[in-house]
This record gives C-alpha cells, structure tokens and sequence, in this order.
C-alpha cells in the first residue's frame, strides 16, 4: 500500500465558534498549505457541519494549496467516499478517512481503489483488534480522544499516554492519536510508539502553522 508521513497529521476544523462557511475556505486553505509546507505528511478536510458542494469546494481549494506547498503532502476527506471518488482522479486528493458507522473499508476500498488512502476511527483495544480484520483494506487508524475534546465526542473514554502502547502493539497498521492532542505532546507521544498526531484546534488558531508542523516533526525525529 501507499507509504505515508503520519508524523503531523492537520484536521482542518472551523476558524472560530461558528460553522464553517464559504468565506472561511481560503484561509483553511492557506492554514493546510503552511502547515503542508512545514512538512504534514496529512491534511484531513473535516470541517462539520458543512454541506456535500461546500464540502467539495473546500477539498478542491485545499487539495490546490496543498499541491503548490508541498506536492508529498496526502489530502484525505472525512467520511465522504462518494466525494473523494469523484475528485481523486481530477485533484490533489488521495482518499478518505472513515469512522464506524461510515461505509465499510473494504467497500471503500472496492470504491476508491488499490492506491488510495484509507483510514479508520478506533480508540479501544477492541477496536484497534477489529481493525485489524480490516488490515487489507485500510492504511492507518485513527486511536482517540488522547484527552475529552470539544470538537468531537466519541463516547470512548480518554486514553492518555499510558493506553497508546498497547494499543500501538496490538495494531498491525500504523496508529495515529487524536483527540485534544497539542503540538507540545508530540514527543511524549511518540514515545508511546505511534506513528503520527493528529492536531485540529491548535493549527487552526496557530499563528505559525509551518513552524508548528515543522516542530512536531522534529519531535518524531528526535524518538
């Protein structure tokens, strides 16, 4: 399957409190791209509540900054399979990333085709274990909330450092963490032995977000 740079893993998310809407797509974009520059492996458009067209026009200016900044950077849509597949062939978009009630990843899979990047929610060591069933057909899983997050209430209780290295040895894929995870928990993370953190908020809010994925690298780097 694809290799991938799940180091520093951007999930876009909202400028503020309020929705995302329109008028917030180019400064998304330009966060993706800076944050692309300084060297994510992975860009994630996960911008809820949003429509499938403005979905879909945020993933095209977001695939397009992304592509000029850093052309090894990997954009995954959240959820949507039907969108990635439609611009997968046209844009600079390389698959998707599901949760457990999404489409099936093998489906997806059946979809989106043999290159394209799948990844999948987990958060417990059964999930993680059921993942692996699924080894074929995915390329990485998501294990979260690290902390109780705001910007998304999975139901699972939080993981904390001390739960990601079972988890991470009982995974036959690469794990990412996710869930309130800041740019200052990378090393001890990657002490853990996953492979990448996924960060929303605080990239959103950076002032710096090349400098910011450029230090969670670093930090990987450093392990």
């Amino acid at each position: 399957m694809t290799q991938l740079d799940l180091r520093c893993y951007f999930v876009t998310g909202s400028l503020g409190v309020a929705p995302v809407a329109p008028a917030d797509f180019p400064a998304i974009a330009r966060i993706a791209a800076e944050a692309a520059s300084g060297g994510a492996g992975v860009v994630q458009i996960r911008s809820k509540p949003i429509s499938v067209r403005d979905l879909t026009e945020l993933s095209i200016q977001v695939a397009n900054a992304v592509q000029v900044a850093n052309p090894l950077t990997r954009v995954l849509i959240d959820d949507r399979v039907d969108v990635a597949a439609a611009l997968m062939d046209t844009h600079h978009i390389h698959g998707v990333h599901i949760g457990q009630d999404d489409l099936d990843p093998r489906l997806a899979r059946k979809v989106l085709g043999p290159q394209a990047i799948i990844g999948l929610t987990t958060g417990t060591l059964e999930l993680v274990r059921g993942a692996n069933e699924l080894a074929d057909s995915i390329n990485y899983v998501g294990a979260g909330p690290f902390r109780p997050t705001p910007t998304k209430n999975s139901g699972r209780p939080p993981i904390g450092l001390e739960g990601y290295p079972a988890l991470v040895q009982a995974s036959r894929v690469p794990v990412v963490a996710i869930g309130d995870v800041h740019a200052a928990d990378a090393a001890d993370l990657a002490a853990t032995g996953v492979d990448g953190v996924a960060i929303v908020r605080e990239f959103m809010a950076s002032s710096d977000p090349r400098a910011m994925a450029a230090g969670i690298v670093s930090a990987f780097d450093r392990k």
